[in-house]
């Protein structure tokens, strides 16, 4: 780069704040903690009595009040089967929303109360995936989108596949009617993830997240299946809104 342009860019990088001893946050200290204010008032602006409801609250902090819709969204759990080529199971789902037809790995709610997270998931993969996975560790944990939901979102990583027998499958309805299931290299699901190709959040997350394992500490270095979700148990599932 030259010219006025390139003095430019040099002025805004010679200009940018430097990370010190008292900037850098401290591996032990680099989490997410829970932290709840005030509600004065809470009331349902939508419930439709399948997944989700729309509850608007009147949240108060030090110096004033707002208000905040709020989609209420019991949470999901998602797989990433990857089998012994490291290959990843993925299904064709269409999805209405965005109008699209996406590659996702096998995912689905936490709708059955009290139903344990695991077996959630190896009820997602033996429905939607038609295997059975001998070995499971938790890849990720995130909030899909925490500006407007409570949708808590666990990311398993299911390996030592089996196929499940035609006879026992399950028969989806709905978008699940017609899911065709397909594998592809978890390496060129990255790649396509990068490029920009794929958009499914469970997968890029997931994805993204065996890609790290797989070339760090390793898949045996993963939080073991039954590890606690604590940031999903202390979200206000349970708020009764006043009107």
């Amino acid at each position: 780069m030259t010219g006025e342009a390139g003095r430019e860019g040099q002025a805004v990088s010679s200009s940018l704040p430097r990370a010190d001893a008292s900037t850098i946050v401290p591996a032990e200290s680099l989490r997410d903690v829970p932290e709840r204010w005030p509600v004065r008032s809470s009331r349902w602006a939508l419930r439709t009595g399948r997944v989700i409801g729309v509850r608007t609250d009147e949240v108060v902090n030090a110096e004033t009040g707002f208000r905040r819709d709020v989609v209420v969204h019991p949470g999901a759990v998602g797989i990433i089967a990857l089998d012994e080529r490291e290959h990843v199971l993925l299904v064709r789902q269409y999805r209405h929303p965005v109008g699209h037809r996406l590659y996702e790995p096998p995912a689905g709610l936490l709708d059955v109360a009290g139903e344990d997270y695991l077996a959630a998931a190896k009820r997602e993969l033996y429905e939607e995936g038609h295997v059975r996975a001998r070995d499971w560790r938790v890849l990720v944990d995130g909030f899909t989108s925490p500006g407007m939901t409570t949708e808590a979102l666990r990311i398993y990583l299911a390996r030592g596949l089996e196929a499940v027998p035609e006879h026992e499958r399950h028969n989806g309805v709905h978008e699940e009617a017609d899911m065709p299931v397909a594998w592809a290299p978890l390496s060129s699901i990255v790649a396509n993830i990068l490029a920009g190709d794929l958009h499914n959040p469970t997968l890029v997350m997931g994805c993204l997240a065996a890609w790290a394992a797989r070339n760090g500490a390793g898949y045996d270095a993963l939080r073991p299946a039954d590890a606690p979700w604590p940031a999903r148990d202390v979200i206000p599932f349970d708020t009764s809104p006043s009107a």
